[in-house]
């Protein structure tokens, strides 16, 4: 794999507009090529997994780079120290969830790290916490209910954060959980009435955010579709 090729490839493939826009959403990388997130994938399956080549796009701190890197290391077989050397690398919250949802939730640690990622006091070390709850609510169907409630107690202790993106990202995780079963979705109300006994501005935010999803016609039919 021509790695000076790729790059160019990438960089062929950006859009100065989607930087702007980017900005305008608080996505701000140091190198940004904006490609569109859906290209990205579709180009990273042309690669392939391949480990060496992962870490050779992660390290050359190019925004597009990096969000291929995810798509085509390998979660199966990468380390731990891996994975937290690439966290702490992680300065904002659009390669922080892309990350989640197509690489960290795929590792054998990933619940592990969840409960640790949460628990944190850095900003996005502490989003990616909730953010992989989220990812892994939504693509883990098989995994037994119980850990998802343990997850609810961890929310719980999050939503008072006042941080924008760490609040976003407890909201996500809740109303997460919340879809993935009428048991689920009652556990999660129940949560959120618990939040908006809190003496917070963020925790309003993800009380009024969620029981207005979860108790939503879409949501409900969802659901419904679910017992059949």
């Amino acid at each position: 794999m021509d790695y000076d090729k790729v790059i160019e490839q990438l960089r062929s493939m950006g859009n100065p507009k989607n930087v702007e826009g980017m900005a305008r959403f608080g996505i701000k990388h140091e190198k940004n090529f904006g490609v569109n997130v859906t290209t990205l994938r579709k180009f990273a399956k042309t690669i392939g997994t391949n480990h060496e080549f992962a870490v050779k796009l992660w390290n050359s701190k190019i925004r597009d780079a990096r969000m291929v890197a995810a798509c085509i290391e390998n979660p199966k077989t990468v380390s731990e120290e891996q994975v937290e050397n690439w966290l702490k690398d992680i300065k904002t919250w659009d390669l922080c969830d892309h990350c989640c949802g197509h690489f960290f939730d795929q590792t054998p640690f990933a619940y592990k790290k969840a409960k640790e990622w949460a628990k944190r006091k850095e900003e996005f070390q502490k989003r990616a916490g909730f953010s992989l709850i989220a990812w892994l609510a939504v693509h883990d169907k098989k995994k037994d209910d119980k850990v998802f409630e343990e997850f609810l107690k961890l929310i719980k202790k999050g939503a008072i954060d006042e941080r924008n993106y760490v609040k976003k990202a407890v909201s996500w995780a809740l109303r997460s959980i919340g879809k993935r079963n009428w048991d689920m979705n009652k556990k999660a109300l129940k949560t959120a009435e618990e939040i908006k006994k809190l003496n917070s501005k963020s925790a309003r935010y993800i009380t009024n955010e969620t029981i207005r999803e979860l108790t939503s016609e879409k949501v409900k039919q969802k659901l419904d579709k679910q017992k059949v």
